[in-house]
């Protein structure tokens, strides 16, 4: 029996446990929460995500969460529209982020063993396997551990070094939050820019959330660690923004929770190190502009068809890296399509927004 153990109940580690199972590998997944936690960011399940769905049995269900959304609206610097144009190509889903592992747990959870409620302390690995503690569990022994833990991702930190090593910033930075009541446009997702700055309205499946992105230079993590100094760095950045930027601003401020982070992307050569690995964001984050949580399905399902074939880490990331490397060349133009630098851009991206988007 091959055990293997992996960190992270989001996108990834969920899909990587279905396929290990189905392999006839035993998979643990361990997350640090206790119950099933994601952001509601809309995300798309596309591309070579889309045949592992299907394999898996969950496209209806995917589809029946998918959100709202049909089209994309982009306004002028008057908040008038300027273009509109279809969203998704065919079979494309766009889904919450929560709906999406929420979905990905209810079918891999009949066949691999969930600990909710802890994490990963320590890794001790050798030839044959990987001595593991736990903050709360008692200690174990795997044949393989898999970091599924995102840009953050604790398994690379204990594994392969500090955070600072790998993770490299685009350049800009994301707050999301649910909003009050009806999104204005209930089949478009809104686009308003001013140099540097965009504002995002998403309807969701009838419920409104904002987006903000904004340019901004490297900052600590502790520089945005607490809810008060996110609000404080949104409300700041878009202060004096028209539109119904204020109005948005004012429901930052009463906000209870606020999804913030930099916009980041991982750079490491290898996503292993002896019986230790990496997957998804962990290993290869393009983040907000490089279908994350497709690539998280692909690399699961991949990952685990190289354990299971002798093919290993090495044969698992020359085959993924197919899909991830391009998109990490690519997230400067899409940043600079989504958060223009000037009004010349804006107006130039607006232009061309029917074929840009």
């Amino acid at each position: 029996m091959t055990t293997v153990l992996i960190s992270g109940a989001g996108v990834a580690g969920p899909t990587l446990a279905y396929w290990l199972a189905r392999t006839g590998l035993t998979p643990t997944v361990v997350e640090r929460s206790e119950g099933l936690r994601s952001s509601g960011n809309p995300v798309d399940v596309r591309g070579r995500a889309l045949p592992v769905a299907e394999a898996m049995g969950i496209t209806s269900e995917l589809r029946k969460y998918a959100t709202q959304a049909t089209g994309m609206v982009v306004l002028d610097a008057d908040g008038r529209v300027k273009a509109r144009t279809e969203m998704g190509a065919p079979g494309e889903v766009e889904i919450a982020r929560t709906d999406l592992a929420a979905v990905l747990y209810r079918a891999a959870a009949g066949d691999a063993e969930f600990v909710f409620g802890d994490s990963i302390a320590t890794l001790n690995g050798d030839a044959d396997g990987v001595d593991v503690t736990f903050e709360r569990g008692a200690p174990r022994r795997f044949d393989y551990v898999i970091g599924a833990d995102g840009l953050h991702s604790t398994v690379r930190r204990l594994a392969f070094g500090p955070e600072e090593q790998f993770v490299r910033h685009a350049g800009l930075y994301i707050a999301t939050l649910p909003l009050a009541g009806k999104p204005p446009e209930p089949h478009d997702v809104v686009l308003y820019n001013v140099p540097r700055r965009l504002v995002a309205l998403h309807p969701a499946r009838g419920e409104a959330g904002a987006a903000f992105i904004f340019r901004g230079p490297p900052l600590p993590g502790s520089a945005y660690r607490s809810l008060g100094q996110q609000k404080q760095i949104v409300t700041t950045v878009y202060r004096g923004v028209g539109w119904r930027v204020p109005a948005l601003l004012e429901q930052v401020s009463a906000a209870d929770d606020l999804y913030f982070d930099a916009v980041s992307r991982v750079v490491l050569p290898r996503w292993s190190r002896g019986r230790i690995g990496l997957v998804g964001d962990a290993a290869s984050c393009v983040s907000l502009f490089g279908d994350g949580s497709s690539l998280a399905m692909a690399g699961g399902f991949t990952l685990a068809s190289a354990l299971a074939s002798g093919a290993g880490f090495a044969g698992y990331q020359s085959e993924h890296e197919k899909l991830t490397a391009p998109k990490q060349r690519r997230i400067g133009i899409a940043a600079g399509f989504l958060v223009p630098k000037t009004r010349l851009g804006i107006a130039t991206r607006n232009a061309a927004a029917p074929v840009l988007f």
